[in-house]
């Protein structure tokens, strides 16, 4: 029997709405899912939110749970936690993280769903999506014993990849933001802060996340010889300019990207989608990660939050939507 659910669309770039939908009757092999919680983005979404996603990129970024296409209306988003209602035994009554967008009930493959272990709890859980991309790029840019590291850009994939790093034996590591609010999270996640002018240089390795044109020029200034930047960052549809000249080839700099879409080479003969995802989430275990989500709201609110999320009027790194007893109804 098929159950009503809510769930929230981009109706027009720029604009959310939140609609009723109907969700069927889970088959033999698939779950029903009630969301406790879920996460937004503020990159990735936001860009989808705003209609940035250029023309050329729309297949490359369509969410596995997509609905609609871009730039509007579509359903999207990829950070859910919820709880099995119906399913395999195995399943039903267990927490369990999946790639599906805002939406207070909904049905996928039981193969979709990753149950969140006992030593995290469902709302750190949200997290996994992004600490996830962190795992595939750490794995890309394979850091030694003793480097010295850079991360630019204190958002919400930056700072993931910083708290791993600092896990690393020996490992030098500073988050480098223009926003000098950003240290209190570097201290959370045990790591150094600085604003850019007070970066340190010399670098083996700098991860670049901020998604900006000064930002990877930066990045690429804190290098050592033969240091290499590693870039994460999401330009959607804009230009960016890099300064190629004077001593880039004389002192043999690398920049290389990463893209959670496929699992890194370096790992790619030995790790699956699903044993990289599990991975992340026995990570989340560290409480230091709670340091990522930085707002809350109710899912009813998206409408009137995700404007605020995309202006910059909410600063945050993992907003995070409950569900209370929307799901129940």
């Amino acid at each position: 029997m098929s159950v009503t659910a809510r769930a929230f669309w981009v109706g027009s770039p720029g604009t959310g709405e939140i609609r009723d939908v109907v969700v069927p009757d889970p088959a033999e092999d698939e779950v029903l899912v009630r969301s406790l919680w879920s996460g937004v983005s503020r990159g990735t979404e936001t860009l989808v939110f705003r209609g940035g996603v250029p023309g050329s990129q729309h297949a490359a970024m369509r969410a596995p749970f997509q609905e609609g296409d871009f730039p509007a209306p579509v359903k999207y988003g990829y950070l859910n936690v919820g709880v099995v209602e119906r399913g395999p035994a195995a399943l039903v009554g267990r927490t369990v993280f999946c790639l599906y967008p805002h939406q207070t009930r909904y049905v996928v493959p039981a193969s979709a769903v990753t149950v969140v272990p006992d030593s995290v709890p469902a709302p750190r859980a949200v997290l996994a999506g992004t600490v996830e991309t962190a795992v595939n790029a750490l794995w890309d840019a394979a850091p030694l014993v003793g480097d010295r590291i850079a991360v630019v850009g204190g958002g919400m994939v930056g700072c993931s990849v910083a708290a791993l790093l600092a896990r690393f034996p020996g490992v030098r590591v500073q988050l480098v933001d223009a926003d000098p609010t950003r240290a209190k999270v570097a201290e959370a996640l045990g790591v150094e802060f600085a604003t850019p002018d007070e970066a340190r240089d010399g670098l083996d390795l700098v991860v670049h996340a901020s998604a900006t044109e000064q930002g990877l020029t930066r990045s690429l200034e804190l290098l050592a010889t033969e240091g290499t930047v590693l870039e994460l960052s999401w330009y959607g549809d804009r230009k960016v300019s890099l300064p190629l000249g004077e001593d880039f080839h004389s002192r043999r700099l690398v920049v290389r990207s990463s893209q959670v879409g496929t699992v890194s080479p370096a790992r790619r003969s030995s790790r699956t989608y699903a044993d990289r995802l599990a991975l992340a989430l026995e990570l989340l275990a560290d409480p230091a990660l709670d340091a990522l989500v930085t707002g809350d709201s109710a899912f009813e609110e998206l409408p009137e939050v995700m404007p605020k999320l995309a202006s910059g009027e909410i600063a945050a790194l993992c907003h995070r939507v409950g569900y209370g007893q929307e799901g129940l109804t």
